[in-house]
């Protein structure tokens, strides 16, 4: 690089960090310390060596950028004000309630693909785009992710360093601002550049340490990342909080902090060595214009589903046949697992094309992360499946997926004691909770092979996150074929002029409230059975209807704790009926093993469990 293209990127890492303390000390709060340390990295990647159209920042054909350390989201904005995007002054609108350019970077913004903030997720979702970008869209565009020494102490981060390594994701440059200091105190390897090098070349990564501040050692580091081929880069930075902020660089307790009375001199000393230059920055090269054009709208199932009714059928095999289904309809549905595909049955997608599913490994945090990334700019329809239970330990990254505006599909088998013999850690008993919680979040539970199938394909064409519930058990196909399903709508399965009481179930509980009913019929008392198909969002019209004919009983049973489950769902949408009693039936202590009908009898949701509470509400 000539010697006049070097000073013109200091000059615009200057002008970055001016810009970062102008926008945090009119918020009055901020990371101004942080943003400087990755300045001059910053210059050199939008200036030099990303590839991007300011004109369509999410343009298909553009490299992508993750700012994994979210709370130095001032210099990216004001890399992109620098960029030409929007005016500078802008930035002064810093965490303004009335503004996008929010405390931590979200897609509110047209040129941010994930919200990030939440620390150590950022790598997995850049690993989902760049995984997409050399196997799916087999395009040129490239993806670099810069993420904070302190948050690579997140095992989030290891698990996405091995699944790029392992895929040898060549278009993946992972971005370490070694800047040694924490929020609290020194981070753990503080600048010991040498062990994050090992690391990373222990992971699959060329690794690559340079000086941070040096704009002609950045220059080289991306341009040899582009230039390897067959493993991701990793470049680590050796960097210092608070570079070129005199009282302020490489010194304890400015984390999060505004400079204060101090910002003034600051900027003005900043200013006089760069002398006021006034240097256009650079404009970004265009991209290679290589990704395939994609349509994923109003994706269907590639035949209806093809069950005998009476046979029976689990709804987590259905799933697999669902997924498969719709891959053969639409080639960008994907699905991705972590080392369960052969028990959620997602491994049937692999009969269309291998190309489209993703061994994610037990890695479930960096599993969600990847579906995420796989599914920004519209590129693929992801579903991602695992044992329910295990989707916990990824909430985070769920909940973060949330305010990305993803569209992820999150399939979770193994829901419940219905289970049977692997006993509790292996239950899901929290998830209908936790899914309940995320806001826009679609919760199908189905309750036969015919309504999985269907939820797969309603799941493929709703916007936000959706979480599907599978069971383990196979289960009595309830609908006919060409049965029609709603999201927010739900079915009565079975109802008579003389019901006395509501019944509510999903997945194992419907079946088991099917045979109580006839148990209850057999002896003149019958029920009216309800399938919420949904769970969020619930019926509730349609409960409180057939709830206020029979009389205003409902009883609600579930294969989950009470907490946020399907009885808290139906008494929260009927709380204010006066007039009706909701009665729940739900797993009430931590299970143990046993044989599944064993366990639905010994943890009250059994149909013999079922007569007893309908003969107590009627007392």
């Amino acid at each position: 690089m000539d010697s006049e293209k070097s000073k013109q990127l200091q000059i615009i890492a200057d002008r970055l960090r001016i810009q970062s303390i102008l926008a945090t000390s009119a918020s009055k709060s901020g990371h101004p310390s942080s943003c400087a340390s990755m300045a001059d990295i910053l210059s050199v990647l939008f200036f030099h060596a990303m590839k991007y159209k300011v004109s369509a920042p999410k343009d298909p054909s553009s490299d992508r950028f993750i700012l994994s350390k979210g709370h130095a989201a001032p210099i990216l904005y004001a890399a992109w004000a620098e960029a030409g995007l929007f005016p500078k002054s802008e930035l002064m609108n810093l965490r303004k309630i009335d503004s996008d350019l929010e405390g931590h970077p979200t897609p509110r913004l047209n040129f941010i693909d994930v919200a990030t903030g939440s620390l150590g997720q950022g790598l997995s979702v850049a690993a989902g785009m760049a995984y997409v970008g050399k196997n799916i869209d087999k395009a040129s565009y490239r993806t670099y992710c810069l993420i904070g020494d302190g948050e690579s102490a997140e095992g989030s981060i290891w698990e996405a360093m091995h699944f790029a390594g392992h895929y040898k994701l060549d278009n993946l440059v992972a971005i370490f601002d070694v800047n040694r200091l924490g929020q609290s105190e020194p981070t753990a390897l503080q600048h010991d550049v040498e062990t994050y090098r090992k690391r990373a070349d222990a992971f699959g990564f060329h690794a690559i340490v340079i000086d941070g501040h040096n704009i002609e050692e950045i220059v080289q580091a991306f341009d040899e990342a582009a230039a390897t081929k067959g493993k991701p880069t990793a470049i680590i930075a050796k960097t210092f909080k608070g570079h070129g902020l005199d009282g302020v660089a490489d010194h304890e307790n400015w984390h999060g902090k505004p400079l204060g009375d101090k910002a003034a001199s600051i900027v003005k000393n900043i200013e006089e060595r760069i002398a006021g230059s006034n240097v256009p920055a650079p404009i970004a090269e265009s991209p290679v214009e290589d990704a395939p054009v994609v349509s994923i709208i109003n994706i269907r199932l590639s035949s209806a589903p093809a069950y005998k009714k009476g046979e029976t059928v689990a709804t987590r095999v259905a799933y697999g046949t669902a997924l498969m289904k719709l891959a053969q309809n639409n080639s960008r549905v994907i699905g991705l697992d972590g080392d369960t595909k052969n028990s959620t049955y997602s491994e049937k997608i692999k009969k269309v094309s291998t190309d489209n599913y993703i061994e994610c490994y037990i890695a479930e945090q960096n599993l969600v992360g990847v579906a995420i990334g796989a599914a920004c700019r519209d590129r693929t329809v992801a579903f991602c499946s695992t044992f329910a239970a295990f989707f916990t330990r990824a909430f985070d990254q769920i909940r973060m997926g949330a305010i990305s505006q993803t569209n992820i599909n999150c399939v979770g088998s193994h829901a419940g004691v219905s289970i049977g013999e692997d006993g509790p850690s292996q239950m899901a008993l929290e998830d209908l909770a936790m899914f309940r919680t995320i806001p826009g979040c679609t919760v199908f539970y189905p309750s036969d092979a015919v309504s999985c199938e269907r939820a797969c394909e309603l799941a493929a064409n709703t916007r936000g996150i959706c979480f599907i519930r599978t069971s383990r058990p196979a289960t009595v196909v309830m609908y006919d074929n060409e049965e029609l399903f709603q999201v927010g709508k739900a079915k009565v399965v079975r109802e008579n002029p003389g019901d006395k009481v509501v019944l509510i179930g999903a997945g194992i509980t419907m079946h088991e409230g099917l045979k109580a009913a006839d148990t209850l019929a057999s002896n003149g008392i019958h029920v009216c059975v309800i399938d919420p198909f949904t769970i969020k969002p619930l019926d509730a019209d349609t409960i409180r209807a057939h709830a206020l004919r029979v009389g205003g009983k409902v009883l609600t049973v579930e294969d989950h704790y009470p907490e946020g489950g399907i009885g808290e769902a139906v008494a929260s949408a009927l709380s204010t009926d006066t007039n009706i009693t909701v009665k729940r039936l739900a797993v009430n202590e931590v299970p143990r093993s046993g044989p599944p009908e064993a366990l639905l009898e010994k943890y009250g949701i059994s149909a013999n469990c079922i007569v007893k509470a309908v003969y107590n509400l009627l007392q």
